[in-house]
């Protein structure tokens, strides 16, 4: 495979993040010696195709974040296509996109979930849906777009279930206390445990890509038992939901009554970031993987489906 096109951009919420992701993966490819054609990806979905049948690249590299880019949408049209693709196919993608819909595969597997509960924007509005505190979320979008902490004393139910425009239906779960981990999956290697450290009330957007927004510990400053588990749990819930290339597992950890605590398993990103401060690449680094090396062995996985 030595020509490659990077879809980036895209039309979710996450755009500007992808954004960052294409151009430093651009740039990574270029140096590990392929003919790369960076494609920014807008609202013309015809305008993508006729960019894509115009490269005619041995492989896509999706660098899409968020709706439309993540969620099976466009792994369909490039299957459709014939074309092979980085990252996950079309059913994974989108199983894993729908926090309901991961959270069954993950119970179906034994893995560790917090307690949750779907409802509508009118049910939230009307009553709490979980005993307090709990974190209301969309169940299709990533880097924290629309995340919210409910706490005792907070008024703001009423106003987030009137103002919702994240869809029919909203994610309520409970709020783990602790710590945020992270594990980054490559192939069948859980790579290592990363804590992630903020002042703001959680690891929101801003946490994620503002310069200085959140502190990396890696690896990770936690009991044995945990770390072992958490790479145990990354790898399982990758296996599960049927993910290829990489993946990253986020989790809360539990040790505000000690070690070795409780971890609990969030989510799962089919397409981690892949931005200055995106933590793939920094655990890749940690091993010994650097940025282009990382970029090429994720073309070498590219194919159709699945």
């Amino acid at each position: 495979m030595n020509t490659v096109a990077v879809l980036y951009g895209g039309i979710s919420a996450e755009r500007e993040v992808s954004l960052s992701s294409g151009r430093q993966i651009v740039a990574a490819l270029r140096e590990a010696g392929f003919a790369v054609t960076p494609i920014e990806v807008g609202s013309d979905l015809s305008a993508t195709i006729g960019a894509l049948q115009a490269a005619r690249p041995d492989a896509v590299f999706n660098a899409l974040h968020g709706r439309f880019g993540e969620d099976g949408c466009i792994q369909g049209v490039l299957d459709w296509m014939g074309l092979p693709y980085t990252h996950s196919g079309v059913r994974t993608s989108a199983v894993a996109m729908d926090k309901s819909a991961a959270k069954a595969v993950f119970e179906a597997h034994g893995l560790p979930v917090a307690a949750h509960k779907v409802v509508s924007p009118e049910e939230l509005e009307e009553e709490d849906p979980l005993p307090l505190p709990y974190v209301v979320k969309p169940l299709d979008e990533g880097s924290s777009v629309g995340v919210s902490i409910l706490r005792e004393g907070d008024n703001r139910r009423r106003e987030i279930a009137r103002g919702w425009r994240f869809g029919p239906r909203i994610m309520a779960e409970r709020f783990i206390p602790g710590r945020e981990l992270t594990v980054a999956v490559m192939g069948d290697r859980p790579l290592a445990v990363t804590e992630i450290a903020t002042d703001n009330q959680f690891y929101d957007y801003e946490a994620k890509y503002a310069d200085g927004g959140s502190r990396h510990v890696l690896p990770a400053r936690v009991h044995p038992e945990i770390e072992a588990e958490a790479k145990r749990v990354a790898l399982a819930a990758h296996r599960a939901l049927g993910c290829r290339g990489v993946s990253r597992s986020d989790f809360r950890y539990d040790d505000t009554e000690g070690e070795p605590g409780k971890l609990y398993l969030l989510e799962v990103n089919t397409q981690p970031g892949m931005t200055p401060t995106s933590l793939l690449p920094e655990q890749a680094a940690h091993l010994g993987i650097p940025f282009p090396s990382l970029c090429r062995w994720i073309v070498e996985q590219a194919r159709h489906g699945a």
